[in-house]
């Protein structure tokens, strides 16, 4: 093979593909990008074993082929190379691939293709499109609840399905890591109401999530009950889907909270950050104490000393004190668009209910603390 490419192009592809390539790996085949020459353009494609990505660039041929060279040590010296230079990517017959730009040569030894992982995608029968901001939203105001916690594996990813609210389809994405729970609805797209529900694997949304800011259209996916496949413009990436049931969420869900704060949400988040720089590192609680129209925010600590700050809310109902993990409380605010946030509670040892007042496609639980 023997091609042509501008290196900003080079440079955009790669950092996409190598992203997938896992920094430390056992297999040396998977350390390196397959690289494919065609009429016209380049092919990219990377694997980890779950998720592969394969991506298309311009770039001028004159001897297609394939063959692999290492992922980081080509973004490296694409990402070194001047602004505006024309690299020449050239595999000899002895397994090398030497690239050109300027005065600059690099020598690379390669593997051979047929080493190189083909990921047997099967058939994947359910298709639809989404919007590059709907599936932007669902990642983003998930994704922060998703458990790292390897033994409940079935809870390290997104869990997306079809559902019912208020007689309404909808697309939802939850995420829960037993602390707190995410959930984010949105109207289901054409073509959706069948699938299945699938659990979609962390890397993979923090790779997708990547893509989806170069991506102003619509995205097509397709899925069957073990794979998961993303389309944007000139990119696949295609996933395997984490293989376990994921739990009743709904059941954590309460629906008879009767105490009912509203709050300026900006106000209160840095209302938090501020009194939970007094809380200990491993606990960060911090407390609410809840009266007519005030919020106390506390917290304690035997090295550090004591944090008080009120602020004014929105509260008619009994006294009431609770407390939470301070970082997991400032989590859920930013995920907060309006100016308002409205937690629902029933007492110091049940989960908290927050929602955007003025936005009702998301809803966040907490888990209290002692305090």
């Amino acid at each position: 093979m023997k091609l042509t490419i501008e290196r900003a192009a080079l440079l955009k592809a790669l950092t996409h593909v190598q992203s997938v390539v896992e920094r430390r790996n056992t297999i040396p085949i998977l350390s390196n990008v397959m690289l494919t020459a065609q009429k016209g353009r380049l092919g990219l494609a990377a694997t980890d074993m779950d998720l592969t990505i394969v991506e298309q660039v311009d770039a001028t041929s004159s001897k297609t082929g394939s063959t692999t060279a290492p992922a980081h040590t080509m973004y490296e010296i694409a990402r070194k190379l001047p602004d505006g230079a024309q690299v020449e990517i050239e595999a000899g017959t002895d397994g090398s691939l030497t690239l050109r730009a300027g005065r600059s040569r690099f020598t690379l030894q390669c593997l051979p293709v047929g080493d190189f992982p083909q990921m047997n995608d099967g058939d994947l029968p359910h298709k639809f499109q989404i919007a590059a901001a709907d599936l932007k939203a669902i990642i983003d105001r998930t994704r922060f609840a998703i458990s790292t916690e390897e033994t409940r594996y079935y809870l390290n990813g997104i869990y997306v399905h079809a559902a019912k609210a208020d007689g309404v389809d909808v697309l939802r994405g939850v995420a829960t890591d037993g602390h707190r729970l995410a959930r984010v609805e949105l109207p289901l797209p054409a073509g959706a109401a069948d699938m299945p529900g699938v659990i979609v694997p962390r890397k993979t949304v923090g790779e997708l999530r990547k893509l989806i800011d170069e991506n102003e259209g619509a995205i097509d996916v397709e899925l069957s009950e073990t794979k998961i496949r993303f389309s944007l413009g000139s990119i696949t990436l295609t996933s395997k889907l984490i293989d376990g049931t994921f739990p009743d969420y709904e059941r954590v869900i309460p629906s008879g909270n009767d105490k009912m704060m509203e709050v300026r949400c900006a106000e209160f988040s840095a209302a938090v950050d501020r009194v939970a720089t007094i809380s200990t590192e491993k606990s960060r609680a911090i407390k609410l104490s809840l009266g007519n129209n005030a919020l106390t925010l506390s917290a304690t600590s035997p090295d550090a000393g004591s944090a008080t700050e009120e602020i004014e809310v929105g509260y008619g109902g009994a006294p009431i004190e609770i407390g939470f993990n301070s970082r997991y409380l400032l989590d859920i605010t930013q995920q907060i668009s309006g100016a308002d946030a409205r937690f629902m509670m029933a007492d110091a040892g049940s989960p908290t209910v927050v929602r955007d007042a003025a936005d009702d496609s998301a809803l966040y639980v907490l888990m209290p603390m002692r305090v």
